[in-house]
């Protein structure tokens, strides 16, 4: 009955089910070890935030550049505020609550800038009743100590990379973009002080970049298992053609012959013989 896998044409279905299966497989463990791997490189990365949150704090100087190990320690920089270039950051949400951040450049003794997020207000930036809430930076010189941020990109969350904002207002909070609002050369980090002055909210560190299970994490497990659905597609769709090449072979080892639609058809209702009275027999 199962002579027919012999025949050329099954050769080439079984070769084709015997070389695509493994493949599927194949390429499902691997996109499922791409996600794992992701996943303990999560966990690395967050157990690294963490014991960063924990540490002592530091001088600005010991931790930069930022990296995954140094973004969210406490950093401490003594210099003055630049009371002239205090700024707004629009649409940022804290809590779900919708505002803008107050940051202003202290200037330290090194000659460069840091980046100094006061803290966070409730409402728009745009409005000069929620931007007169805005304390004034202390003067004289002052020591301050916050976590340390890397410069936001263009991909970062609340960003505006556009452009267009009024003066006294930045969309990114990056080195690239300060340095051309302010006339000295601006650190490549940012702080986010620990303790804000009221009424202003104290900003929390936000995560270290590429450290959170992004869109391609989920990508690689979606395609785990478009690989292992691939796989049992084709088994499925081998045992279908066999067990319908076997129903074949097993009806015409019974001498069923499959119905031929150009032959002659059964007689129906309409080609069954009439019966004719006595009169037109006569």
């Amino acid at each position: 009955m199962y002579r027919f896998l012999l025949t050329p044409r099954w050769w080439g279905i079984n070769v084709f089910a015997v070389l695509a299966i493994p493949f599927c497989l194949f390429m499902g463990s691997w996109q499922l070890s791409r996600f794992e791997t992701r996943v303990d490189s999560h966990h690395e990365q967050q157990t690294q935030a963490d014991d960063a949150r924990a540490a002592a704090s530091a001088p600005l100087r010991e931790l930069l550049p930022v990296s995954t190990e140094t973004s969210g320690r406490q950093a401490t920089a003594t210099g003055r505020y630049d009371t002239g270039h205090q700024l707004l950051v629009p649409d940022r949400d804290l809590d779900e609550r919708k505002g803008f951040y107050v940051l202003t450049l202290l200037r330290t003794d090194g000659g460069k800038a840091l980046p100094v997020v006061r803290g966070w207000l409730p409402g728009a930036a745009d409005a000069s009743a929620d931007a007169a809430k805005v304390p004034a930076p202390p003067s004289g010189e002052v020591t301050v100590t916050g976590a340390l941020q890397s410069s936001e990109s263009s991909t970062s969350k609340g960003v505006h990379s556009s452009g267009g904002l009024p003066q006294g207002q930045v969309g990114v909070i990056s080195a690239a973009s300060l340095v051309n609002l302010v006339p000295y050369e601006v650190y490549d980090a940012w702080i986010t002080l620990r303790e804000a002055p009221a009424p202003l909210t104290a900003v929390p560190p936000a995560a270290p970049p590429n450290s959170g299970l992004d869109l391609k994490a989920f990508q690689n497990l979606g395609y785990t298992g478009e690989w292992f659905v691939f796989a049992g597609f084709v088994a499925f769709m081998w045992f279908r053609l066999l067990r319908r090449e076997a129903e074949a072979a097993r009806d015409l080892a019974l001498g069923i012959t499959p119905e031929d639609p150009d032959g002659p058809k059964p007689d129906g209702p309409d080609d069954a013989p009439q019966k004719r009275s006595p009169a037109e027999a006569a």
